[in-house]
C-alpha cells in the first residue's frame, strides 16, 4: 500500500488542497517542495492515530527526498479548498516542523479531521460525516512577508479586483484572523505606510490573476517573499458570492496621444475636453464632408464622429478606431490605404485585426473605375474651395468678429443671456468652421508636395530652400509676439524688475502704449492656451513681462530675411521648373500663413468662450450653486448648459463638483499614461502603474533640423514654463511648447523640442528668433539631463552631448 503520494491531481486520492498544489506545479507556477501522507496512512488507536505499518520508512525516505526543514505540516481533505466550501482554518496546520517531529505533527492533523470544530462546520455547510485528511508536508519559507491575495474582492463581489493582506514574518496569524495586517486593493487603496514596495504589490497581484487564469475561476492564494522572491503557497477557489462574470467582449478600442498632446498637454478639464469633443464632432463633420462623403452616409456615422477623443485618468487621448473609420469613409481610401493611414500621423500603425475589418475591400474592375470617379469629383470640389477661399475666409472673419465684438456685458449679463452667447458661437463658428478647415487641408497637400518638389528637383539644397521660405515670414502672427517683445525689451530702462513693471510704466509712455497694445492683441494666448482652465495674459501677464525682461538683456539678434528665391539661378536651364517652383511656393507660403493666422483666431474664439464659462461660474456660484467661480471648470458644457435652459440631470451641481475634484486631484499625482493604450470591451481606463522609462543612452541624435545655425551651450529641460525658468543663452529642452512658452524662448540660444514639425509654434518663433531648432527629436527630456553641454545644428537637425 502507498502512503506517501507525489505528482497526483485528483482530489479524491490527495484532498482538495495537495491537487491543487500539483497542478500549480506543474502548471510551473513553483510552490515549495512537498508530498502528500495518504488519509489511510492511519488509524484510529485508543489513545490517538497511529501509523500504519509501513509509514515510518516511507516518510523518511519521503523526507530525505524533499531536503532539510523546517516543513508546513497542512491538512489536505477531499472537499478541503473545493469550489463550494473552503473548510479554511477547520483543520489543524503545523508550521516550522523539524525532521523528526514530522509524524507527531501529521498525526496532530489527521486526527483535526475528526475535531467537533469540523463536524460543526460540516452540520452547518456541507452535511456528510466526518473524513480524515491527507496531510501536506511541505519545505517552509523563510518569509519576510506573507499573506493572502484575492483574485477578485470577496467582499465587494467585484471581479477582476485584487485584494491583498500581508504582514511582516509568516502568515499564518493572518489567515486565521488572530491580525488584520496591511490591505491593498489594488490600483485603488493603499496603506499609508505600506510594508511592501509597488513592485511586490503588483507582483502578488498578477500571481493572484495568472493563478485565476489557470484554474478557470477566481482564486483566494497564500504567498510569501523570502529572499529568493516571491512564492505561491497555495491556491483554492474563492467561496463566497461574486457578481455574476461578465460575458467576453473583445472589441478593441486604442487612445493614442502623440498628436494631441501638443494642444492638450497634462491634466484637462472636464469643462475643456467636453467643449472639444463638441468641437471635434462639428469641424470633423464638416470636413468630411467638403471632401464629398455623402450627408446621409455621415449621417450613419454619427457615433464616429462624436468620439474622436477621450479623457483617460485626466487626460486627453485620440480614440484612433474611430478616426480611422473617418479616415476609410473618405473617397479614394480603397485607392491607396497605406498612404491614407498615414495621415493619421501616429508613431505605431494600427492593427491588422482593425485595418482588415474596417473600410472597403480592394476594388477592381467597374468599382475601381468609380472609386477614381469619386476622387476626380473631390479633386475639383477643392479646386473650387481654393478658388473661393478667400471669400471663404472674408465670410469666417465677418462671422467671427461679429460673434467676438458683441455688446454683451460679460459682468452684467444674466445666465440666459450668457448661454445664448455661447449657443452663438456654437452656431456662427464651430458649425461653420470653413475657411480654416478649407485652409488647412490646401496647406498640408500644398506643404508636402512643395517640399517633394524641391527635394527632387534640387536634392538637401531643395530642402534647406524650402525651410527658409517657409518658416520666417513676417506676416505670420505667431511670430508677431517675439517681434513685439523685442521691441518692448529695447525700451526697458536699466534697473526695471518684475515686480515694479506695470507701475514704473506710467513713467514710461511709449512702453506702457506696447504693453497694453500687446495685451489688446494677444491677452487671450497663454500657456496651454486651448484648455478653458488656463489663465491668460489678461489676468496673469507675468509671462509677457518676464519675457519683456529678458529681451533686454539679450543682444540684439539679426533676423534671417523671408527673401523670395533667385529662381533663375535656381533653375537657370529649364524655366518651365521655375515657373511652376515660383508659383507654388508662392501659393503654399500663403497657405502656411493663412493657418497660423486662422489658428490665432481659433485661440480668440477659446478665449471668449472661457470669458462665458468663467461669467456662468460667477453667477452659479452667487446663486450657490457652485463654491467658487472656477468650479464650472468641473462641469461639462451640457452640464453647465444644462442648468440654464432646463435639461439639465441634476441640480446639485456642488456634488458633481466635489466628485470631480477628487478624482483629478488623484489622476494628477499619478504619471501621466502610455502614450498609447489599448482597452478591450467597455472603454474604461483603469489607471495602474506606469512603468520606468529605459535609459536614454548615446551620444548623438537626430531630430528635424527647422531654423538654421548651430549653438554649444548648457541644457535646461523645461517642463512648466510657468515655474521654470532659463538663463541667458541656455539651450531649452522641451516636450513640446505653445504660444505661452514665449518667456522661455525669449532666453534660449537654441531649441529641442521632442514633439512638433516644420511648421510648428517652435519652428516658427526659433526663426524669427534668429535661433537653432531642432524638433521631433524623441524622448528628449529623458535623454537630455539638466546641465549637460548640448550642440544643436538647427540645419541638420543632429543634436550632440558633448560631456558623454
Amino acid at each position: 500500500m502507498t502512503f506517501i503520494n507525489t505528482g497526483v491531481t485528483d482530489p479524491a486520492q490527495v484532498g482538495g488542497k495537495a491537487a491543487s498544489l500539483e497542478q500549480l506545479r506543474l502548471a510551473g507556477f513553483q510552490p515549495p517542495a512537498f508530498f502528500v501522507i495518504a488519509p489511510d496512512a492511519f488509524r484510529a488507536g485508543k489513545t490517538g492515530p497511529v501509523a500504519q505499518a509501513g509509514l515510518k520508512p516511507a516518510l523518511a525516505k519521503a523526507l530525505k527526498a524533499l531536503g532539510d526543514g523546517p516543513y508546513a505540516v497542512r491538512s489536505s481533505g477531499q472537499a478541503e479548498d473545493g469550489a463550494d466550501h473552503s473548510h479554511a482554518g477547520q483543520f489543524d496546520s503545523v508550521l516550522n516542523v523539524a525532521g523528526s517531529e514530522v509524524l507527531a505533527a501529521a498525526k496532530q492533523v489527521w486526527q483535526s479531521g475528526f475535531s467537533d470544530t469540523v463536524a460543526t462546520y460540516r452540520a452547518v455547510k456541507s452535511g456528510g460525516e466526518a473524513q480524515a485528511p491527507a496531510i501536506v508536508v511541505q519545505c517552509m519559507i523563510e518569509a519576510a512577508f506573507s499573506g493572502v491575495a484575492f483574485s477578485a474582492d470577496p467582499v465587494s463581489g467585484r471581479r477582476g479586483v485584487v485584494v491583498i493582506s500581508a504582514v511582516a514574518g509568516l502568515g499564518d496569524a493572518l489567515v486565521s484572523g488572530e491580525v488584520d495586517g496591511q490591505t491593498w486593493i489594488v490600483g485603488e487603496e493603499a496603506p499609508d505606510d505600506p510594508i511592501l514596495t509597488a513592485a511586490q504589490v503588483d507582483a502578488i497581484a498578477d500571481l493572484a490573476r495568472r493563478a485565476e487564469a489557470h484554474f478557470g475561476s477566481p482564486q483566494d492564494i497564500e504567498w510569501a517573499i523570502d529572499a529568493d522572491g516571491l512564492h505561491i503557497l497555495q491556491a483554492r477557489p474563492i467561496t463566497t458570492a461574486l457578481r455574476p462574470a461578465a460575458n467576453d467582449d473583445q472589441a478593441l478600442t486604442i487612445f493614442d496621444n502623440s498628436n494631441i498632446v501638443e494642444s492638450y498637454p497634462g491634466m484637462v478639464s472636464p469643462l475643456t475636453y467636453s467643449f472639444a469633443v463638441h468641437v471635434y464632432a462639428r469641424v470633423y463633420r464638416a470636413f468630411v464632408g467638403l471632401l464629398g462623403v455623402p450627408d446621409a452616409t455621415i449621417a450613419a456615422n454619427g457615433a464616429v464622429f462624436d468620439n474622436m477623443l477621450g479623457r483617460l485618468d485626466g487626460r486627453v487621448y485620440y480614440n484612433l478606431v474611430n478616426w480611422y473609420r473617418a479616415l476609410a469613409l473618405l473617397p479614394g481610401f480603397a485607392l491607396n490605404r497605406s498612404y491614407m493611414e498615414t495621415m493619421m500621423g501616429v508613431s505605431e500603425p494600427m492593427p491588422d485585426e482593425i485595418t482588415s475589418v474596417i473600410g472597403p475591400d480592394d476594388l477592381n474592375g467597374l468599382a475601381k473605375v468609380r472609386e477614381y470617379g469619386r476622387v476626380g469629383y473631390v479633386g475639383l470640389r477643392l479646386l473650387w474651395s481654393a478658388i473661393r477661399l478667400p471669400a471663404t475666409r472674408r465670410g469666417f472673419y465677418a462671422r467671427l468678429n461679429a460673434a467676438l465684438n458683441s455688446d454683451l456685458d460679460l459682468e452684467t449679463a444674466t445666465p440666459t443671456q450668457l448661454a445664448a452667447e455661447y449657443r452663438q458661437i456654437e452656431s456662427t463658428l464651430l458649425d461653420r468652421w470653413d475657411a480654416p478647415l478649407v485652409n488647412d487641408f490646401l496647406c498640408m497637400i500644398a506643404f508636402g508636395a512643395s517640399r517633394n518638389m524641391l527635394e527632387k528637383w534640387l536634392g538637401a539644397d531643395g530642402l534647406t530652400l524650402h525651410n527658409d521660405v517657409m518658416i520666417g515670414q513676417g506676416d505670420i502672427v505667431s511670430a508677431e509676439p517675439a517681434q513685439r517683445i523685442a521691441k518692448m525689451g529695447a525700451m526697458v530702462p536699466d534697473g526695471l524688475e518684475a515686480d515694479g513693471f506695470v507701475a514704473a510704466l506710467d513713467d514710461h509712455p511709449d512702453l506702457k502704449a506696447e504693453y497694453y497694445s500687446y495685451l489688446a492683441k494677444f491677452g487671450d494666448r497663454c500657456t496651454e492656451e486651448l484648455k478653458l482652465e488656463s489663465i491668460p495674459l489678461t489676468d496673469d501677464p507675468s509671462q509677457l513681462i518676464y519675457a519683456v525682461l529678458a529681451h533686454a538683456q539679450r543682444p540684439a539678434v539679426t533676423h534671417n530675411a523671408a527673401n523670395d528665391p533667385d529662381w533663375a539661378t535656381l533653375f537657370p536651364k529649364n524655366p518651365v521648373r521655375r515657373i511652376i517652383a515660383k508659383h507654388i511656393i508662392r501659393w503654399t507660403k500663403a497657405r502656411v500663413r493663412d493657418r497660423e493666422n486662422l489658428r490665432f483666431e481659433r485661440t480668440r474664439i477659446f478665449g471668449h468662450a472661457r470669458q462665458v464659462f468663467l461669467a456662468l461660474g460667477r453667477e452659479f456660484a452667487a446663486r450657490d450653486l457652485l463654491d467658487a467661480p472656477r468650479d464650472v471648470f468641473h462641469l461639462t458644457t451640457t452640464e453647465v448648459l444644462g442648468a440654464v435652459e432646463g435639461f439639465g440631470l441634476s441640480p446639485d451641481l456642488k456634488s458633481i463638483v466635489a466628485m470631480r475634484q477628487a478624482q483629478d486631484a488623484a489622476s494628477a499625482k499619478r504619471d501621466d499614461p502610455a502614450e498609447r493604450i489599448e482597452i478591450r470591451g467597455p472603454a474604461i481606463y483603469a489607471p495602474t502603474a506606469t512603468k520606468e522609462a529605459a535609459p536614454q543612452t548615446g551620444q548623438t541624435r537626430q531630430g528635424t533640423g527647422c531654423s538654421a545655425g548651430t549653438v554649444t551651450a548648457r541644457a535646461r529641460v523645461i517642463r512648466d514654463p510657468r515655474t521654470e525658468r532659463l538663463a541667458p543663452g541656455d539651450i531649452l529642452v522641451a516636450r513640446h511648447t505653445d504660444p505661452g512658452w514665449i518667456a522661455v524662448f525669449s532666453n534660449a540660444s537654441a531649441v529641442v523640442v521632442e514633439r512638433g514639425s516644420l511648421l510648428s509654434h517652435s519652428a516658427i518663433v526659433a526663426r524669427e528668433l534668429g535661433i537653432p531648432c531642432v524638433v521631433g527629436l524623441k524622448d528628449a527630456t529623458l535623454w537630455v539631463q539638466d546641465g549637460e553641454e548640448l550642440q544643436v545644428n538647427g540645419a541638420t537637425g543632429e543634436v550632440r552631448k558633448n560631456d558623454v
